[in-house]
C-alpha cells in the first residue's frame, strides 16, 4: 500500500487553493462541499468560480501567494497555470507543516486525491497512487451505475440510531451482528423502496428485541472456506461474503495476502501454519480451538488453500465439529490441480491425451511414499502430486520402477496462479534435475502425462515464466 487512505474532518478549518481556474474551482468546490472555511489566492478567477461564490463565503485574495496565507490552513491545493507559482506554495506550505497537493505534478503531492462515489454520509474513494488516473475513473463509472444513492439514505438513517444501538446492545459481537441484519435485511429494503417509516417501524422493533436478549454471547459458526491456489481472484462470492462477516480467523502459510486482506479489517487473525516436519499447530489443537471460538459465540473463518476436501483435512475438521454440536459451512475452493494447470497451460483432460485424471499426495509418511503404481500407470491418464517436492525424486523413480517410461512428459508448476509463477516442463527421467537447477520452491504441484506436451501450444494465456 503506497498511500494511507484517510477521510478528513474540514468542518470549519480553513483550506487552501491556489489559482482561479476550472481545476482550481474543482478542488474549491470539494472543499466547500466538505464544510471548509476557503481562502483562494488568485489574481482573477474565471467563470467556473461563479456558482461558489454565490453559493459560498469565500476569502479570495487577488495578488501572488505569501506564507502568511497558510497560517491556521490544514491542507492546500496547488491549481494555478503558472508552475512557479505552484513551485512556490509547494515550499511554503512544506516550510509550514500543511500538507499540500499541486495539479499533475507528483513530486509536489503530500497526498493525492481519488476519484470519488458521493452518496453522502457515504462516500468511496479509488485510486491508483497517481499512476493510472484513467483506471480509477472508469471504476469510479462502474461505481456509480452500480451503487444506487439510496444507500446514502440508510447510511444516514443508520447514523441516528448509532447511539441508541450502543447504549441497549452494549456486547460488541451482538450489537455488530444487529447492525449485519439491519444493513442487509428488511429495514434496509424498506428504506430503498422510500418506506421510511415502515423502516422506522421495524428498526424500532428489532431494537427492542435485541435490548432484551441479555448478555449472553450469540451462538457461534465455523466457516471452513476454500480460498483456491492462491490468486484472489478466484474466491467465490460466498466466500467474499463470509470472510467479511468472520469474528476470527484461523489461516497457514499457504494463504497468500492478497487473500488475506480481504478478511474483515477488525478480525482477530489467528496463524496456525504447518510445514513439513514442523506443525507448529497440530490439527487436533486447531479442531479444539473451532469449537471453543465458536462456543464464545463467535463466528469462526478457517481459510485453507484449494479445496476444503482435497488434502486440506477439511473432513476431519467437520466431523469433530459436529461431535461437538458446532454450526458450520463449506464453501469449496478451486483445487490447486484445477487452478495451476489451467494457469499453467496444462489441461488435465483432453481427447487426444487423456479421458481422466487422478489426484494423489507425495507427502511421505514415517519416510516411506506409499502410492498405488498400479493405479496411477495407465494409459490416457494424468496423475497430479500434491505435496511431493521434497519427494518428487523418490516419485519419478517410483514411476520409472513400476513401468513408465522414462520419456512420460511432467511439470512442476510452482507458486501456481499467483504472483512468479514459474512452470518447469521435463520428463520423469529429467523433471528432478531441471527443478532442483532452477531452485523449485513449495508449495509446488507435479504433472505427469502428455498432457503437459499441451503447454508449447496452450500457455500463451497462462502468463507465467517458460521453463524448459
Amino acid at each position: 500500500m503506497d498511500h494511507l487512505p484517510i477521510f478528513l474532518n474540514l468542518q470549519g478549518k480553513r483550506a487552501l487553493v491556489v489559482g482561479g481556474g476550472t481545476m482550481a474551482a474543482r478542488k474549491a468546490d470539494l472543499l466547500l462541499r466538505a464544510g471548509s472555511h476557503l481562502t483562494v489566492v488568485a489574481a482573477t478567477l474565471e467563470d467556473d468560480f461563479a456558482r461558489l461564490i454565490d453559493e459560498h463565503s469565500i476569502d479570495h485574495r487577488k495578488r501572488d501567494l505569501e506564507a502568511a496565507d497558510l497560517d491556521g490552513c490544514v491542507i492546500a491545493f496547488g491549481a494555478s497555470s503558472d508552475d512557479a507559482s505552484n513551485e512556490n506554495l509547494y515550499t511554503l506550505a512544506t516550510a509550514a507543516h500543511v500538507p499540500v497537493n499541486v495539479s499533475d505534478r507528483p513530486e509536489y503531492c503530500d497526498f493525492v486525491m481519488p476519484a470519488l462515489v458521493d452518496r453522502s454520509p457515504l462516500l468511496i474513494a479509488i485510486g491508483s497512487g497517481g499512476t493510472t488516473p484513467l483506471l480509477t475513473r472508469m471504476l469510479k463509472a462502474r461505481f456509480e451505475t452500480s451503487i444506487p444513492a439510496s444507500y446514502g439514505r440508510l447510511a444516514e438513517f443508520a447514523g441516528r440510531y448509532r447511539d441508541r444501538v450502543k447504549a441497549s446492545v452494549p456486547d460488541l459481537t451482538r450489537r455488530r451482528r444487529f447492525w449485519e441484519t439491519m444493513i442487509d435485511g428488511p429495514i434496509a429494503e424498506h428504506l430503498f423502496s422510500g418506506q421510511e417509516e415502515l423502516a422506522t417501524a421495524l428498526m424500532n422493533k428489532s431494537l427492542k428485541e435485541a435490548a432484551t436478549e441479555g448478555d449472553q454471547p450469540p451462538h457461534g459458526e465455523v466457516y471452513l472456506v476454500g480460498t483456491g491456489p492462491g490468486d484472489p481472484d478466484l474466491l467465490t462470492f460466498r466466500a467474499l461474503r463470509l470472510m467479511q462477516q468472520a469474528d476470527v480467523v484461523l489461516y497457514d502459510r499457504l494463504i497468500g495476502d492478497g487473500i488475506l486482506n480481504l478478511v474483515r479489517r477488525d478480525a482477530e487473525r489467528i496463524y496456525v501454519g504447518k510445514m513439513k516436519k514442523d506443525h507448529s499447530v497440530p490439527q487436533q489443537d486447531i479442531s479444539n480451538m473451532l469449537i471453543r471460538l465458536a462456543r464464545e459465540g463467535k463466528r469462526v473463518l478457517r481459510l485453507k488453500g484449494g479445496d476444503p476436501f482435497v488434502f486440506g483435512r477439511g473432513g476431519e475438521e467437520i466431523a469433530t465439529l459436529a461431535d461437538h454440536g458446532i454450526a458450520f459451512q463449506v464453501i469449496p475452493g478451486i483445487t490447486a490441480a484445477n487452478g495451476c494447470a489451467a494457469y499453467a497451460g496444462i489441461p488435465l483432460t483432453h481427447r487426444d491425451h487423456a479421458q481422466g485424471y487422478v489426484v494423489v499426495t507425495g507427502h511421505e509418511k514415517d519416510g516411506e511414499l506409499k502410492l498405488n503404481w498400479h493405479s496411477l500407470i495407465q494409459p490416457r491418464q494424468t496423475v497430479v502430486v500434491y505435496m511431493g517436492l521434497t519427494s518428487l525424486g523418490t516419485i519419478a523413480r517410483g514411476f520409472v520402477s513400476n513401468g513408465a517410461d522414462p520419456a512420460t512428459p511432467a511439470a512442476v508448476i510452482e507458486n501456481g496462479t499467483r504472483a512468479g509463477q514459474r512452470v518447469i516442463v521435463g520428463t520423469l527421467g529429467c523433471l528432478e534435475e531441471k527443478s532442483i537447477a532452477a531452485g523449485v520452491q513449495s508449495p509446488a504441484l507435479i504433472i505427469v502425462g502428455s498432457v503437459v506436451t499441451l503447454r508449447n501450444t496452450l500457455s500463451w494465456f497462462a502468463n507465467t515464466e517458460q521453463e524448459q
